[in-house]
């Protein structure tokens, strides 16, 4: 099965704030786990919780799930089994 990628920018720019988000919260978490009283550290951290859950709902629906196994919605037909995936592009 040939892939295709999607021919909206918009796609890659949402992906690429996603990862963004997400190597800012793995360090904020590897952080937190050495310095668990530091309350900026946190808040900053669910504040960018906040953000990359908003976004990753945002792509989601408009460009299908991000993760399967339950961590997102799926329209109708089955989307799963569409290419390409998040980290194939």
């Amino acid at each position: 099965m040939e892939q295709q990628k999607p021919c909206d920018p918009e796609y890659y720019e949402m992906l690429e704030q996603l990862q963004a988000l997400d190597f800012a919260l793995v360090e904020l978490n590897l952080y937190l786990d050495t310095h668990p009283d530091d309350l900026q550290a946190i808040q900053q951290f669910n504040v960018l919780t906040q953000e990359r859950t908003q976004l990753a709902n945002i792509f989601q629906e408009k460009y299908g799930p991000l993760q399967g196994f339950g961590r997102a919605y799926s329209r109708y037909p089955w989307e799963w089994s569409q290419t390409p995936w998040p980290w194939q592009v």
